[in-house]
């Protein structure tokens, strides 16, 4: 899949100090951007596992994941297209909840999420750990839309959306860094909207 650079920009409105470098407020508004077809997916079936370098491969279901301890994010998100959204809240559980449970392996650096529908993204251990990533499946009060992710997506909202996957399924520990769908077809391993790591080079 080839990769384009022909983003549209916008007036860079939104509140000062807040809005990464190339960037637009899109206000109340939430674009939908995806790879593949939107799954339907019933919370019944629905279950989140991690596993690879992890001393406990653990794997919850809806009804288990909601019995754990709830956190809210409450703060911005930026994607890789341009868009940024401010104030927007998120509630689920911190994948610190879910990493304590695994027990990471002291040479575990690296996580790919994968989501349900194939799709895979790369990211440093230490962008999901320390109160920085969520599995969320509410948004504004309401549960999250399945197009966008729900019922439940990972949240990494300091990195460019792509980062957090939607229909999350799996977290699986590596030792070494492995390129995710996005990364293979260009985009930066990382990510971080204030430097700008929208492409493989960036």
């Amino acid at each position: 899949m080839p990769v384009t650079r022909g983003f549209v920009r916008r007036r860079p409105d939104g509140p000062e100090g807040r809005l990464p470098p190339g960037q637009y407020d899109t206000g109340s508004g939430w674009p939908v951007l995806t790879a593949e077809a939107t799954p339907r997916i019933s919370p019944d079936t629905w279950k989140i596992t991690v596993d690879g370098l992890v001393d406990h491969p653990t794997s919850w279901t809806w009804d288990e994941v909601h019995q754990l301890s709830r956190s809210t994010y409450t703060g911005d998100i930026h994607c890789v297209t341009t868009w940024s959204k401010f104030d927007v809240a998120f509630t689920g559980v911190s994948v610190d909840v879910l990493l304590e449970a695994a027990t990471p392996r002291p040479e575990a650096a690296f996580v790919m999420a994968h989501s349900s529908t194939g799709y895979t993204t790369n990211l440093p251990l230490s962008d999901v750990t320390g109160g920085k990533a969520w599995v969320v499946w509410d948004h504004g009060g309401k549960p999250l839309a399945r197009e966008h992710g729900g019922p439940v997506r990972l949240l990494v909202p300091h990195l460019y959306f792509w980062k957090s996957a939607k229909w999350i399924s799996r977290l699986e520990l590596m030792a070494h860094d492995q390129p995710g769908f996005w990364e293979r077809n260009g985009y930066h391993d990382r990510g971080d909207p204030w430097l700008e790591q929208r492409y493989q080079g960036d």
